[in-house]
């Protein structure tokens, strides 16, 4: 029988402070740990498996990892000036690797190995320990198949794997302290409820208000408190919090394009998101926003090519989507002689961004001009202190960010092997930094961007903010006096890891932060980026017919 456990996780994530850390952790650590009635449990589980566990005739497990993941979740939607939803939620899931063979091949596979179970919501020892049970089992039978599979399918091949399929690590000790889901929940309801109603009750827009099909407001958080034992000697404790208050409103403009603005704030703690004044302030600039694209001219049907100016959220949105899963080493498929997969696979030393560009990962680094980032942390979800590693120097690839499966020319983890609930660990970005060597000023890049402009004779355009597939959202047309027009019904063409390569001919000065909060949190600052020749077209989408009739009067 096969189990299957849905966590409740939502995408709003962060990292809280060290409390102890291995060889040099502060006095208290250990007992914390002996106190911790989970841990114990886990740890007395462990030992009993690793003396235990082994089926007559069969390989006994060399690696051993138990994780429990207790998540506490809040949400709230607010529609139209009224609360829709809220939901509160707490769940503790188990996850067990369980690994047969050795350090050079054994049973795991590219798509994450172990088994995942429910654990007691409460701290009952004997349960929680019953749940490990029936995980391992479930995982070392399943290791024990993988193997036995994973051998036949590596004998077809002539050649040896290019790297190991794990590799050791020292034990580490960290106990942070519990973590818990902190918030005034009846003050951000009320909140969003205001913030969704605002459409229709603020001076400022409210004659618009016919026009907005849709005005949605919602508020989450979410508390994790990790626990991770493995059969190294590895015992870690730690937890984060985050929060999110997020706006959506949006419509059609009247030849039946659909039209809308997203945006939020995060927070390590809810103390850290907008107050209700800037919060305010943002709902009323995107339905301003969203009533300027209503009004503005779809883009010029004949394709444009050539200069485009990506403010720092859209350069971060575009390396985020083009060039952080690339340098993320996910091992390859048996048999092949890859190095990894993705787009970099075989761009080791080789230049992959202008050479003006170096790119660091650093998640130690917990913050950036007096603002926490969120994809920080000390050790990660395998156990290994986290490093900064330098990703790209002046344009070459040096180094992918890699966790404990190693890839060709890359044997040890780097400390980046992370994990969402419940899930099992793969290579993860954490804190990546872009940065130039001759960077330019504001003013200096809309020069720039004036002047190749002026030598391909046409305007160029300049994005602010883009959406899903890096559609462009916030697009303007800039005209050879400086102007901005505002201009809607745009996409990308050619935008891709070539782009990145060869287009990029400047970089800003003011780094962009841009904290990701999804359920592996990771963090990218850049600059803005000045692309020397991307493809801008009219989209195809069909527009849809605008409703039959208005809305409901008050």
């Amino acid at each position: 029988m096969r189990r299957c456990v849905t966590v409740l996780v939502t995408s709003f994530v962060c990292v809280t402070g060290l409390v102890a850390y291995s060889g040099f952790a502060q006095a208290g650590g250990a007992s914390a740990a002996k106190d911790d009635v989970l841990l114990g449990a886990m740890k007395a589980e462990l030992a009993r498996e690793q003396a235990l566990l082994v089926l007559p005739g069969m390989q006994k497990p060399y690696f051993m990892e138990y994780r429990l993941d207790d998540v506490a979740s809040f949400e709230a939607v607010a529609n139209y000036g009224a609360l829709t939803r809220e939901e509160n939620g707490h769940q503790r899931v188990v996850r067990v690797t369980v690994r047969v063979g050795d350090f050079a091949a054994d049973s795991s596979s590219s798509r994450g190995d172990g088994a995942a179970v429910l654990g007691p919501e409460d701290n009952d020892a004997t349960a929680l320990r019953y749940a490990l049970w029936t995980a391992t089992d479930e995982a070392y039978k399943a290791a024990l198949r993988s193997y036995a599979s994973k051998q036949a399918t590596l004998g077809r091949f002539e050649g040896k794997a290019t790297a190991d399929d794990f590799s050791p690590a020292k034990a580490v000790t960290m106990i942070e302290p519990l973590v818990a889901l902190e918030i005034d929940k009846d003050a951000w309801k009320k909140r969003i409820v205001d913030a969704s109603g605002l459409y229709a009750t603020d001076a400022e827009v409210k004659q618009d208000a016919a026009k907005v099909e849709y005005s949605t407001a919602s508020v989450r958080g979410l508390a994790v408190n990790r626990y991770l034992v493995n059969s190294e000697g590895t015992t870690v404790r730690h937890g984060y919090t985050g929060y999110s208050a997020n706006v959506s409103v949006g419509g059609q403009a009247e030849d039946g394009m659909r039209l809308g603005r997203d945006n939020g704030t995060t927070g390590a703690t809810a103390a850290e998101l907008e107050d209700w004044p800037a919060f305010r302030k943002r709902v009323i600039e995107d339905l301003k926003s969203y009533e300027a694209l209503r009004a503005a001219p779809i883009v010029d049907a004949d394709d444009y090519h050539g200069a485009v100016l990506f403010s720092g959220d859209a350069a971060a949105d575009t390396l985020t989507r083009l060039f952080v899963p690339n340098i993320e080493a996910d091992r390859p498929d048996v048999g092949t002689t890859a190095r990894t997969q993705g787009a970099y696979t075989s761009s080791l030393r080789a230049r992959v961004l202008p050479d003006f560009l170096s790119v660091k990962d650093d998640p130690t680094k917990k913050e950036f001009e007096g603002r926490r980032l969120l994809g920080a942390y000390d050790v990660d979800d395998e156990g290994v202190p986290a490093q900064s590693i330098d990703v790209v120097l002046q344009g070459k690839l040096l180094n992918y960010v890699i966790g404990r499966e190693p890839v060709k020319d890359l044997p040890d983890s780097n400390g980046h092997g992370r994990a969402a609930p419940g899930q099992a660990a793969h290579s993860r970005a954490g804190v990546l930094m872009v940065r130039s060597s001759e960077p330019l000023s504001d003013a200096a890049m809309k020069a720039k961007l004036a002047d190749l402009a002026k030598r391909q004779g046409t305007d160029a355009y300049a994005v602010e903010t883009l959406g899903g597939e890096l559609v462009p959202r916030l697009l303007y047309r800039v005209h050879a006096d400086g102007t901005r027009e505002l201009v809607r019904g745009a996409v990308f063409d050619e935008l891709d890891i070539r782009s990145l390569r060869s287009e990029i001919v400047a970089a800003g000065d003011t780094p962009y932060v841009a904290n990701q909060l999804g359920v592996v949190p990771e963090t990218v600052i850049a600059p803005s980026l000045l692309f020397g020749d991307v493809a801008v077209k009219r989209a195809t989408e069909e527009q849809q017919k605008l409703p039959y009739y208005g809305p409901p009067s008050e």
